[in-house]
């Protein structure tokens, strides 16, 4: 068999597909579907004693696909190791060497930080050897993780609850979400006053409010008796214009997205979580189906802390800015950001592939959650190079009896930027004011009502998912591609929980914490951690041995393990039992949260002596296509999701489908998505819509045969029907009687013979 002349292995069958369609016949893209060797999950994999050596071994599950990738590989000439270009995608393409046996001179290592045709070839065109550097970071990385959570996870199991994990960077993370409940708890509230006070021109129209702003420097009322006093001594008085200060402000446009600030954009604009943009982030990534244009890859590689856009990018910004708003709203030249001190600076901020493909223009071809990202990208990346929004401004001082009112405002004279995007904030900003009257130094204005107000300082707010990831690269907890993972984690686990879209800590991870903290301080210190990520960076750079720095961690760790072994010895913490508000129709008693072997579900509190429990339904968004009300996700007996009518047998809608928080534009009622991971776009399942998307076209496995329908039937005799709530067991019923009918026209025509 002649060989095929290059194999290129990517890891995902959109991104294969993407860049097989630019490569062309001469090449065979293979997707390797992440990782294909990795430590074992049943044992520690990592020889403590001997340099800290890992054992690797085949994914289980994989075998079939690495004998594929073997064979492809024999006969190929060339092997394009093509993973993502950060430091795991090297690991990967490292363990893809080795575990296809390839010599250094057949393996040759690509990067795309975009994928689109020009750079694809030019990537193909200029391959690299694996950097052992970067491979060595990783698996330090994957090491230093692997210990802390294999050994410590265990005692957590043992001293609190079965199930549980820490880890060096998610346990820190609990701990800054625990530490700012208690800097709430603590916050002792201060009490100040404002006073405004409303001012009109004597003999001219026009009217204005102003605020006390001090005396000679600016001063804070604290109580209602200096506020009062201010009142006396500017009663009956007439106030005089000071101060008349008219200015031009311009801003800025925010830099392009790093992972960081994508994450906390998207969750801020769109209510993403950090989890969720960055598996969006990474379909735009790879490709999409693009009517017209084909798979293309959308925007550049999504885990970065790099500002930096390259020539090319910003050339093509200006030509667009130039052409669809005119000359005035072009920046002017490269519009160049400085990247933060410290940062990797691998790849390219993130932006859109071809700048041309506005999101109006692809719309149909996405998703709408790929919609909202790629907008938000696009209009970002395009608002960089644009001009500065500009603003008149005027600040106005009224003095009566030696204290200072005063009064501003700003007005947009140009948008700029603005005119295509603006950053989102997590504080409200400064408000802009009323229009003031064109006033002069020196004229005269009466009072004519005098406002009061007592106010109080509040504490500081509970994290968001976005002000977590801020504070976490503020801290230098994690990196790019650590940050949604670990939020996600947390969340899991338990540790946290989403109270009115803001993380709070649970009993669990304060209990947690508490013994982290008690126990294990280097772990759970911020300071050491960001040190650790530090670390890692310099075996990157290649100054630091992997081994050593895994060896002057673990000396410390091993030592506050065996401490906490024996100080712990025959000691259980509780957690304290959550309280709901459903009563115990039994006994009366307000009914707990605990967990079992299935997950959490209601318990009665008085147990033994009271034994009734309940599940915990979870509320879905959206509404009854059937009746209206409510959704509620619920679990079959065999442990399937399903998601029905909080009204149950009263109205009887089932469906597999998943309600979503959008409204069909068509008709209005509630959009249902494909079930498990998937790409598809909500669909309609009314069917007097003319959007309505029938049941076998949404996505899910057919049925090859009748014969396999019947035999797979009594497995799915729980299976609900969208539209009126009953089982399956008429279709099973049919298929028997069909089975029936077959056999008897065999008997006969035996018996005719």
């Amino acid at each position: 068999m002649g060989k095929t002349s290059n194999l290129v292995i990517v890891e995902s069958p959109s991104k294969a597909k993407t860049i097989g369609k630019y490569l062309g016949s001469d090449y065979t893209v293979k997707a390797s579907m992440g990782h294909l060797r990795d430590l074992p999950k049943s044992k520690m994999g990592v020889d403590l004693e001997n340099g800290f050596t890992p054992q690797y071994i085949p994914v289980r599950g994989k075998e079939a696909l690495i004998k594929e990738l073997k064979t492809e590989a024999a006969k190929a000439q060339t092997v394009y190791l093509a993973t993502d270009p950060d430091r795991e995608g090297e690991a990967i393409s490292w363990h893809l060497k080795e575990l296809l046996n390839l010599p250094d001179e057949k393996a040759k290592r690509v990067t795309f930080n975009e994928i689109t045709q020009k750079v694809v070839k030019e990537s193909i065109q200029h391959p690299r050897d694996i950097d052992y550097d970067l491979v060595n970071a990783q698996q330090a990385r994957r090491i230093l993780d692997r210990i802390v959570g294999y050994q410590l996870s265990p005692l957590l199991w043992k001293k609190v609850r079965r199930g549980l994990s820490a880890g060096r960077v998610q346990s820190v993370a609990t701990r800054m979400v625990v530490d700012r409940e208690n800097e709430i708890r603590a916050f002792q509230p201060k009490e100040y006053w404002s006073l405004d006070v409303t001012l009109n021109r004597v003999d001219k129209p026009g009217s204005f409010v102003a605020r006390y702003w001090g005396e000679e420097k600016k001063r804070e009322l604290e109580n209602e008796e200096q506020t009062q006093a201010v009142i006396d001594h500017i009663t009956g008085r007439e106030f005089t214009i000071t101060n008349v200060k008219k200015a031009e402000k311009k801003r800025s446009a925010a830099p392009p997205f790093t992972t960081s600030t994508l994450q906390q954009e998207a969750s801020r604009k769109l209510g993403f979580t950090p989890k969720k943009t960055m598996m969006i982030a990474q379909q735009l990534y790879e490709g999409v189906e693009v009517a017209g244009e084909g798979t293309t890859g959308l925007i550049t590689y999504m885990r970065t802390d790099s500002l930096r856009l390259s020539e090319e990018a910003m050339d093509a910004a200006a030509a667009f800015i130039r052409n669809r708003y005119g000359e005035d709203y072009y920046y002017g030249k490269h519009h160049v950001f400085k990247t933060k001190s410290g940062a990797q600076d691998a790849h390219e901020a993130i932006r859109p592939s071809h700048v041309e493909l506005e999101p109006e223009q692809i719309r149909s071809s996405l998703t709408t959650d790929q919609y909202k990202l790629y907008k938000l990208i696009w209009s970002r990346f395009l608002a960089t190079q644009m001009a500065n929004a500009v603003y008149d401004t005027v600040s106005i001082d009224a003095s009566c009896a030696g204290h200072v009112f005063r009064a501003s405002h700003q007005s947009m004279r140009f948008a700029g930027f603005i005119s295509v995007y603006e950053e989102g904030r997590d504080e409200e900003g400064e408000a802009v004011g009323s229009p003031l009257p064109d006033l002069t130094m020196g004229e005269q204005a009466t009072s004519s009502k005098v406002e009061k107000e007592q106010h109080f300082t509040q504490p500081p707010a509970r994290y968001t998912e976005a002000t977590l990831v801020k504070a976490m690269e503020e801290k230098g907890v994690g990196r790019p591609s650590t940050y949604a993972a670990t939020i996600a984690t947390i969340e899991d686990r338990e540790y946290v929980v989403k109270q009115d879209k803001r993380l709070a800590p649970t009993a669990l991870g304060e209990i947690v914490t508490g013994l982290m903290m008690e126990r294990f301080n280097d772990i759970i210190d911020v300071e050491f951690t960001a040190n650790m990520e530090n670390r890692l960076d310099e075996v990157e750079a290649g100054n630091q041995r992997w081994q050593e720095l895994l060896a002057d961690f673990y000396q410390g760790f091993h030592k506050e393990l065996q401490d906490a072994e024996e100080a712990l010895e025959g000691v259980r913490l509780k957690v304290p039992e959550e309280e709901t508000d459903e009563v115990c129709e039994l006994c009366g008693r307000k009914m707990v949260i605990k967990t079992g072997r299935f997950g959490k579900f209601l318990a009665c509190p008085g147990f033994p002596e009271c034994r009734n429990t309940k599940p915990l339904v979870e509320r879905m968004p959206g509404r009854c296509p059937k009746c209206g009300s409510g959704m509620l996700k619920r679990k079959s007996k065999k442990g399937y999701a399903f998601y029905a009518c909080e009204k149950g047998a009263e109205c009887g809608f089932m469906t597999w489908d998943v309600p979503t928080a959008e409204d069909c534009p068509e008709c209005g009622q509630t959009l249902f998505k494909k079930s498990g991971k998937g790409r598809m776009k909500p669909f309609c399942i009314n069917e007097h819509c003319s959007r309505f998307l029938p049941e076998d076209q949404r996505g899910y496995y057919k049925k090859k045969t009748a014969e396999t329908e019947t035999a797979e039937a009594p497995s799915k005799k729980e299976a609900p029907s969208e539209k009126t709530g009953e089982k399956t067991t008429a279709k099973k019923t049919a298929a028997k009687k069909t089975t029936v009918k077959k056999t008897a026209v065999k008997t006969t025509k035996k018996k005719e013979a």
